[in-house]
C-alpha cells in the first residue's frame, strides 16, 4: 500500500545508553513516534524502564499521537530524567495537543513548534508547560515562517517565565538561515537538579 509505514523494533538496543559513562541528553526515537498506534505497549514499558534505569541521562521523547500518550500515560513510569513534548506546529493543533500533554505526570513538559507554520497563541497553554522550541522547516520545498510569530512566542515564554529555544530559520538546509533573532541566539533550557552534557545524542529505537 502506497505510503504505508513500517515499523521496526530493536529491543537490543533499549540498554545501550546504559553503557555511556557520560551523562547526555537523547533525543528517543528521531525519526519515528514511540506512540504510533502500531508500537505495542509492551515495547513502549520497556523503552521507559530502561530510561529509568539509565538515570545519569535526560532523555526526550516528542509525540504527535497526544491521544495514544493520555491513553498509555497511567501504565508507564515517569522518573525525572524523562521529558515529554508534543508537536505544535498550528493553533489547531496546540489546542488539542497541549492540554493532554500538561496531564501526563512527566518532570519537563515540552513543545517542539517547528516547522512553525502559522502565528500561534500559547498564552492559554502555557501554565505547566517547563519548555518551548520553535524552529522554522528546512528542505528544497521549505515554507518560510515569518518573523512576528517568532516574536510573538518569544515575548509570550518571556512574560509566562518559561524557558525559550530557537533552533533555527531553516532554509534549504538546516543551517541556511542562522538562528539568530532580534541580533542574539535564545538557548533557554528547563532547570533541572543535575547538569547533563547539552551535545545531543539521536536514539532511535525504530523507523516509521
Amino acid at each position: 500500500m502506497p505510503g504505508k509505514s513500517t515499523i521496526r523494533m530493536h529491543p537490543e538496543r533499549l540498554g545501550i545508553p546504559n553503557s555511556w559513562r557520560t551523562s547526555k541528553m537523547i533525543f528517543v526515537n528521531s525519526m519515528s513516534d514511540l506512540f504510533h498506534e502500531e508500537v505495542p505497549l509492551s515495547f513502549i514499558s520497556k523503552v521507559f524502564s530502561e530510561m529509568e534505569k539509565a538515570g545519569h541521562h535526560t532523555f526526550q521523547i516528542l509525540t504527535k499521537r497526544h491521544l495514544r500518550l493520555a491513553e498509555l500515560a497511567k501504565y508507564l513510569p515517569w522518573p525525572s530524567n524523562v521529558w515529554m513534548g508534543v508537536s505544535v506546529e498550528n493553533q489547531y493543533w496546540a489546542d488539542r495537543r497541549v492540554p493532554v500533554l500538561k496531564e501526563v505526570p512527566a518532570a519537563v513538559r515540552f513543545l517542539s513548534c517547528e516547522p512553525l507554520l502559522k502565528l500561534l497563541d500559547l498564552r492559554p497553554h502555557l501554565d505547566g508547560i517547563n519548555w518551548v522550541i520553535a524552529g522554522g522547516e528546512s528542505g528544497s520545498k521549505a515554507r518560510p515562517m515569518e518573523l512576528g510569530w517568532v516574536r510573538r512566542l518569544r515575548d509570550d515564554c518571556q512574560v509566562a517565565e518559561v524557558p525559550f529555544f530557537f533552533k533555527q530559520w531553516g532554509g534549504r538546509t538546516p543551517k541556511a538561515g542562522g538562528r539568530s533573532l532580534d541580533g542574539r541566539t535564545h538557548d533557554e533550557m528547563p532547570k533541572i537538579d543535575d547538569p547533563v552534557d547539552r551535545s545531543q545524542v539521536v536514539l532511535p529505537a525504530g523507523r516509521i
